[in-house]
C-alpha cells in the first residue's frame, strides 16, 4: 500500500505543477490581448461596450476558440499514438471494470438516454461485494479504491472465458473496442497499454488541466459580464 500511495502523491504533486505552468500560459495570452489603459483584473466588472468588457469578450472568444482547439487537436494525437500499442490480453478490463455509479444508478442513466451507461449495462454485471472483486486482482482493486477515495463500484463481464478471452468479440460494444479511452484511466501495469499512459502522462495531466481551467474562466467571464 505504501507504494501506491507514493505513486497517487508522486501524481498530485505532478499535476499541480503543471495546472499552475498552464494557468500561467493562460494568463500570459491574456495579458497579450489586454488594452493598453485596462490595469483592472481581467474578471472586473466593467461597463457594457467599455474596452474592458471588450477586452473580456476577446478572452472568451480566445476560450473558445483557439484554446480549445488547441486542446482537442491534441487530444487526438494522443489518442492517435494509443494504436501503436496492443492489448496484452490480461482481461483486467473485463474482470474488474469500474464505474462511480452503482448498477441501478447506471440502469436509470441509460433509460434516460446515457449511450455509455447503456453499452455498459449491456455487458457487464456488478460483483456482489468488493472482497469478490479484490480476489481476482487485490493489487489493481486497491490502486483504484486508494484514487477514488473508495467511491467506485466494480463489474465484470459474464462472456470472458476461462482462457481470459471474449466468447462475443466480434459482437463487443464500441466502449471495449475504445478502451482506454481515457488517457488517465487507472490501468493496472499488465496492461498492454500502460506504457502508452505513462509515456503522454504529463500531456494528459496539462490538457486535464487547461480544460479544467478554461471552463473556469469560461465561466466567470460569462457571469460577470452578463
Amino acid at each position: 500500500m505504501a507504494g501506491i500511495e507514493e505513486q497517487l502523491n508522486n501524481q498530485k504533486m505532478l499535476y499541480r505543477e503543471i495546472f499552475v505552468k498552464s494557468e500561467n500560459e493562460i494568463k500570459k495570452r491574456f495579458e497579450e490581448l489586454r488594452p493598453d489603459k485596462i490595469s483592472d483584473d481581467l474578471l472586473t466588472k466593467f461597463a457594457p461596450d467599455s474596452d474592458g468588457e471588450n477586452w473580456q469578450k476577446q478572452c472568451l472568444e480566445l476560450l473558445n476558440g483557439e484554446l480549445s482547439k488547441e486542446v482537442y487537436d491534441k487530444m487526438l494525437e494522443i489518442l492517435a499514438y494509443r494504436k501503436m500499442f496492443k492489448c496484452s490480453g490480461c482481461a483486467t478490463c473485463c474482470n474488474l471494470a469500474c464505474s462511480e455509479y452503482s448498477y441501478e444508478e447506471l440502469k436509470q442513466k441509460a433509460q434516460n438516454g446515457d449511450n455509455f451507461a447503456a453499452q455498459f449495462t449491456s455487458v457487464f454485471v456488478p460483483y456482489e461485494n468488493i472482497n469478490e472483486a479484490r480476489a481476482i486482482y487485490p493489487e489493481y482493486v486497491d490502486l483504484v479504491t486508494e484514487k477514488t477515495g473508495g467511491k467506485i463500484y466494480f463489474y465484470h463481464c459474464p462472456k470472458l472465458t476461462a482462457e481470459k478471452r471474449c466468447s462475443d468479440y466480434e459482437n463487443r460494444p464500441q466502449i471495449c473496442r475504445d478502451f482506454p479511452d481515457n488517457p488517465l484511466d487507472i490501468l493496472p501495469e499488465k496492461c498492454g497499454f500502460c506504457a502508452w499512459k505513462e509515456e503522454i502522462n504529463p500531456v494528459a495531466l496539462m490538457l486535464h488541466s487547461l480544460i479544467a481551467i478554461i471552463e473556469f474562466y469560461k465561466q466567470k467571464l460569462t457571469e460577470v459580464m452578463s
